[in-house]
């Protein structure tokens, strides 16, 4: 079974920085594109950075220079570094593969 734990939420003020962790199992890690997504409240979930299995990497618009998305295919983990985190980035945020998804962790900014 394809499994997504992720972690490293937490709360922080505005200017702060956080660390995501999402360990992976259950499928051949180094052969997907892998992604964070985040779904604040009443809004929908968005993409918030990819990076392919050659490691090219996207993110959006308003985290880019600010955010930087890492994998480790031996440790089979995907990393999120958010740094000067903004009131906006309050959500819960999860990693993505394919069909699946891991079950979530909060990051709260207070300004």
């Amino acid at each position: 079974d394809v499994q997504l734990q992720a972690s490293g939420g937490g709360s922080v003020q505005t200017g702060g920085s956080l660390r995501l962790s999402c360990a992976a199992s259950g499928f051949t890690f180094d052969d997907y594109a892998i992604g964070w997504f985040r779904q604040a409240p009443g809004k929908e979930r968005e993409a918030v950075a990819t990076v392919s299995s050659s490691g090219t990497t996207t993110y959006l618009d308003s985290v880019r220079g600010r955010f930087t998305i890492s994998r480790d295919n031996i440790r089979r983990t995907l990393y999120l570094q958010m740094d000067s985190l903004k009131p906006e980035g309050t959500a819960v945020y999860y990693c993505h593969i394919l069909s699946y998804w891991g079950q979530g962790t909060q990051v709260t900014v207070s300004s």
